[in-house]
């Protein structure tokens, strides 16, 4: 039977090793907060956080083969990606890309590599172009990841708005040829940006319209800077809406939904877009409370997550949605994947493809 759309086979993560706690950030930043206050503003109690050796490409590595672990536990024979897509907005370097490095790590130098950058919402961009590249018989086995450095690049460890937030980390997922009726299957999708509301949330310094050390630019002007409060209004908008048409697209209502995975951004923006959807709390997941807001690793990582717990169970019916800087938002269906997740520990980049 011929392939009708792409199925997740194979799931991965990588986190830093360092766990750091609400009262340990705010000593050691001198943020004016306290653990109760975060907690009850975010719901966040504690990220990883990368250190001075670790960069995204190291985590995405260690996703990216923590997945095809997975999927070789699965297949009973190990898999090749045929292209890695890495969803990112903190890439190892300006120039070139990250994910080619990756894919050579990965022991598959030749691959096709790219890089997608659309913020948190950058997973679900990055699952909607692989799907079509399998439904377009371009590829058969795309390896999509979502890895984040925010803590060492773009957050100012002296800003409560944004330094109370942001996690590190990466999740991957391994894709394959199959039918809309398969556990892992992806249904539809629906995207959307707004580039009119891009200084929401925007780092002012860095990229060619203003380079760093330009006439006007100030200290910090490299860091992201936030508007929380529209960010808030924009994200409860988007992704609803998003929800909804990518629901309609499948043919669900909100109460087939039996899992909901949404970017975890902060704990009343999931809670408002899950209330709105009339989603139960039971039906919700995530890990928000231990690893903070992860960008565009924050869904795949979730998504790990609802399965090593078995929180999930395979076949599902599951929706996915996020919303990130751009501003840009996506939702995705599918039937909840089979996959057992792989976690791995990033190592540091030694030049060195291994198989």
């Amino acid at each position: 039977m011929p392939a009708t759309t792409a199925v997740l086979c194979g799931l991965g993560a990588s986190l830093p090793q360092q766990a750091v706690s609400n009262s340990r950030l705010i000593a050691d930043n001198r943020l004016d907060s306290d653990d109760q206050w975060i907690l009850q503003r975010t719901g966040i109690a504690s990220r990883h956080m990368a250190d001075a050796r670790t960069s995204t490409g190291d985590l995405a590595t260690a996703a990216g083969r923590a997945a095809l672990d997975s999927a070789a536990e699965l297949a009973g024979t190990r898999i090749h990606p045929d292209i890695v897509l890495l969803a990112t907005t903190t890439p190892d370097h300006r120039c070139p890309a990250t994910a080619p490095e990756v894919a050579h790590r990965l022991g598959h130098t030749g691959t096709p590599a790219l890089d997608l950058s659309a913020a948190c919402a950058g997973f679900v961009y990055a699952l909607t172009v692989a799907r079509a590249l399998i439904t377009a018989g371009h590829c058969t086995h795309p390896l999509v990841i979502g890895a984040e450095t925010y803590t060492t690049t773009l957050i100012d460890p002296h800003d409560r708005d944004t330094a109370i937030l942001f996690g590190d980390g990466a999740g991957a997922a391994l894709l394959r040829p199959g039918t809309p009726t398969e556990p892992g299957a992806l249904q539809a999708a629906d995207l959307g940006s707004d580039g009119a509301r891009a200084a929401y949330a925007q780092v002012p310094a860095g990229g060619s319209r203003t380079p760093l050390g330009a006439p006007g630019t100030h200290p910090g002007d490299h860091h992201l800077r936030m508007n929380g409060r529209a960010v808030y209004t924009q994200a409860v908008r988007r992704m609803t809406s998003s929800a909804l048409t990518a629901l309609e697209k499948t043919g669900w209502t909100t109460h087939d939904v039996e899992a909901f995975i949404s970017h975890q951004a902060n704990q009343r923006i999931i809670d408002a877009v899950a209330d709105r959807l009339h989603i139960p709390a039971a039906r919700r997941h995530g890990n928000l409370r231990e690893l903070g807001n992860t960008a565009a690793a924050s869904i795949p990582l979730a998504l790990a997550d609802a399965a090593t717990r078995r929180a999930a169970h395979p076949g599902q019916r599951t929706l996915l949605t996020g919303f990130g800087a751009g501003l840009a938002w996506g939702s995705h269906t599918l039937l909840f994947p089979e996959a057992r997740p792989r976690t791995l520990p990033p190592h540091p980049h030694d030049d060195k493809a291994t198989p």
